[in-house]
Formats: C-alpha cells, sequence, structure tokens
C-alpha cells in the first residue's frame, strides 16, 4: 500500500471547519514545485487527498494556506494588509507506506499544526 497526504482547516475563533481556502502543495528538492491545488470544502476538508497514493513520493513537502480571503470574508481581517495571510508549512515525508494527514487550526492571529491521523 502506498502513503498519502489529507488536510482540513479548522476556524478556532468561530469553532468551526474553514470553507474556500485554496490550498497548494509543493515539492522541495533542488526547486519548488508545486504538484497540486485544492480547496477547503463545507467541511474545511479537501474532496480528496492533496496527494494521493498513486503520487506519493517520500521527501521534503510544503502546503500553502491561503488564508486571507477566508479571514477577511468571516469578519476577522481587515484592511490590504492582513496579520497572516498566506501560512506555509514545511514537512517531511520519510516512510512510503503512511498517511499522513497535516491540518491547520486558524484564528485571526496564530495557528497550529500537528501530525494528525
Amino acid at each position: 500500500m502506498s502513503g498519502y497526504l489529507t488536510t482540513h482547516v479548522l476556524d478556532t475563533a468561530r469553532g468551526m471547519p474553514a470553507k474556500g481556502i485554496r490550498i497548494a502543495l509543493y515539492k522541495l528538492d533542488s526547486d519548488r514545485t508545486l504538484i497540486a491545488e485544492t480547496i477547503t470544502n463545507d467541511d474545511g476538508r479537501t474532496d480528496s487527498p492533496i496527494l494521493n497514493a498513486g503520487d506519493f513520493k517520500t521527501g521534503k513537502y510544503e502546503l500553502v494556506f491561503s488564508c486571507g480571503d477566508y479571514l477577511e470574508a468571516s469578519d476577522q481581517a481587515y484592511g490590504e494588509i492582513k496579520f497572516l495571510d498566506e501560512i506555509p508549512l514545511r514537512f517531511g515525508m520519510n516512510d512510503g507506506s503512511a498517511h499522513y494527514h497535516v491540518p491547520l487550526l486558524l484564528s485571526p492571529y496564530g495557528y497550529s499544526t500537528y501530525r494528525g491521523s
């Protein structure tokens, strides 16, 4: 069985899933290569793994969560310059058969992440 990568975004300030956040996944080798893009659904998740088993490779990656528009639309951020806009998370995946889940817990002035299951 091959590994895969999933993610989701929870709005911890409002206590609900964060719908409509654009997420980009980059592979980090000698270059930074965009390999997938998606948008969170009503449940704050992606409709399918952001990196499915057929495309999974171990290595270093970066997820970029574009949260500025979401925070503004939910009246949690204002103006042209936001405290949080794009949030990059860099991480490594070294087990070719594992499910990696990298969620984002978001509020207007802070965020956290962890390796979920």
